[in-house]
């Protein structure tokens, strides 16, 4: 893929560029969606970690999954003239004027993880992440020929809004229109947490007679998956077994679930992609030129059968 070998190619001469000058001193801003699930610290505890490798002090912030805390650390990054500023979305609106403060400071926006929606996209400078629209495809494509194209299915969605969200949705629902037999009957977010993918399966089950006539559950995250699994075996379901089982993120919680049968596959969403991030910032940083506006880091689906590392 192109951007993929371009993503390659900015990473190695950032990273000559950082070694070979040891003047510089790179000043970035983190705002980061917040803490849910165990996807996210691991991403958070990640480009904490690899900031140093790279030269570069980190101020991070935290915003607890609310956007008006986005807002305020971005702001506070502007006013303290950082060399430039790296943003994952709570959601995707919302961001027009704030992006446009950071341009007219003369700040370079980098988006990672999730999208925004503004008129206006050279308020930043590339996106760089996982395509969200190619997980849900694979993970309807895998339900698709574990079911042989007939199957009613309950989905656990992410936060509304969330860009994650949204394109798994949509991926999925591309797949899965291929197929008459193939329905979402039921749908409801769970917030990307294990207690709200719980709660949510629990008045699935509620609802639908012990999951009658239900035969797959899709869900955006590992986290509401696993929250899912523990409300299906305390109703004395079977997941993995009865029910086919797919999520997105392949966190370790959810290997031990693949490998136990409870659950059956998972798109695979890297956390350790600080090292992907920081050196095409920092090769932008160098030499101003600009970048397709958006970079794909690559997602695999594994199955108990196809572990990946």
């Amino acid at each position: 893929m192109m951007l993929w070998k371009r993503l390659g190619s900015a990473a190695a001469g950032a990273a000559m560029f950082v070694s070979g000058s040891t003047a510089l001193a790179t000043t970035i801003g983190f705002s980061q969606v917040g803490d849910e699930g165990d996807w996210r610290p691991a991403f958070s505890k990640d480009m904490q970690a690899e900031a140093p490798k790279e030269g570069i002090t980190l101020k991070f912030a935290d915003a607890q999954g609310k956007q008006e805390d986005q807002l305020k650390a971005v702001r506070a990054f502007i006013a303290q003239k950082v060399d430039a500023i790296i943003i994952a979305p709570v959601v995707v609106t919302g961001w027009q004027q704030v992006l446009t403060e950071a341009k007219r400071a003369g700040i370079p926006v980098f988006l990672v993880d999730r999208d925004v929606e503004v008129s206006d996209k050279s308020l930043y400078v590339t996106r760089i992440s996982a395509d969200f629209n190619l997980e849900g495809k694979l993970a309807g494509a895998w339900l698709a020929q574990a079911s042989k194209g007939s199957c009613n299915i309950v989905e656990l969605q992410g936060t509304v809004g969330s860009a994650p969200a949204i394109e798994r949705k949509k991926g999925f629902e591309a797949i899965i229109a291929n197929f008459p037999n193939m329905k979402i009957t039921k749908s409801q977010s769970g917030d990307f947490t294990t207690e709200g993918g719980k709660k949510v399966m629990e008045a699935f089950i509620k609802s639908t007679d012990n999951l009658k006539g239900v035969c797959g559950v899709f869900a955006h995250n590992d986290n509401m998956q696993l929250g899912a699994i523990q409300a299906m075996k305390e109703a004395g379901l079977k997941p993995g077994k009865d029910f086919r089982m797919v999520s997105v993120d392949y966190v370790p919680a959810m290997k031990k679930a693949l490998a136990a049968g409870d659950s059956n596959a998972s798109v695979e969403l890297r956390s350790a992609i600080g090292k992907y991030i920081y050196p095409v910032v920092l090769q932008y940083l160098k030499d101003k030129k600009p970048l397709d506006k958006w970079i794909v880091i690559p997602s695999d689906l594994h199955t108990a059968a196809t572990p990946g590392s």
